[in-house]
């Protein structure tokens, strides 16, 4: 299991194990990748996706109350960097369904040590590794081929009134994008996200 990494690096050793789950963590405390077993045959394959009873033992107990699935038309789309505030503030749990991304959370938790380092992993429909981000963290992804479609659990229901950003291009933060900001694919709300050193206090 490889993952590119910001500061902190990832354990190559598997954290947790259950039913057809495999999970490892990374130095930062918190985000999970999550690898499910495939079976396959002649006819394709088939692999679960979630499973309440085996999320909870690989240390993931939330319940999540929303699905979301987003189509990015062009490699180098930028989405993000996005979070929700409490009391509506939302963990994650993101895979890819066609194509594939770099996946980036970065640590918004003002008593963590790790504050304003990230974690990043590549996510494929092909090698259907998850993402869990967890609440405190600012996540966003950029596409790497064409037509990617990625869908994600979310803790809490979107809220526009709790909805916030951080700036994908925040040289502070140190992020190793795919793609130059002159490329990059964005929505004008994403165009204008606060950098981290003027982002207010949002995580304890």
């Amino acid at each position: 299991m490889h993952a590119a990494m910001g500061s902190p690096v990832i354990n190559d050793a598997v954290s947790a194990a259950s039913g057809n789950f495999l999970a490892w963590r990374f130095e930062v405390r918190g985000p999970i990748m999550i690898q499910p077993k495939r079976f396959g045959d002649h006819r394709g394959f088939f692999l679960e996706t979630y499973c309440t009873r085996d999320f909870a033992a690989i240390g993931i107990p939330e319940q999540f109350v929303q699905d979301n699935h987003s189509l990015s038309a062009a490699a180098g789309t930028v989405r993000g960097l996005h979070f929700q505030l409490p009391p509506h503030a939302q963990a994650k749990l993101v895979r890819v369904l066609r194509g594939r991304i770099l996946d980036i959370a970065v640590d918004l938790r003002r008593s963590s040590p790790h504050f304003g380092c990230h974690v990043a992993a590549e996510l494929s429909a092909e090698n259907a590794v998850q993402f869990y981000v967890p609440v405190g963290f600012a996540h966003g992804f950029c596409t790497l081929e064409p037509d990617t479609e990625v869908a994600y659990k979310v803790t809490d229901f979107y809220a526009p009134e709790c909805d916030r950003g951080l700036a994908w291009d925040d040289t502070a933060l140190g992020l190793s994008w795919p793609v130059s900001p002159a490329d990059a694919q964005l929505s004008d709300k994403d165009r204008r996200q606060p950098r981290l050193a003027d982002l207010p206090h949002c995580f304890d």
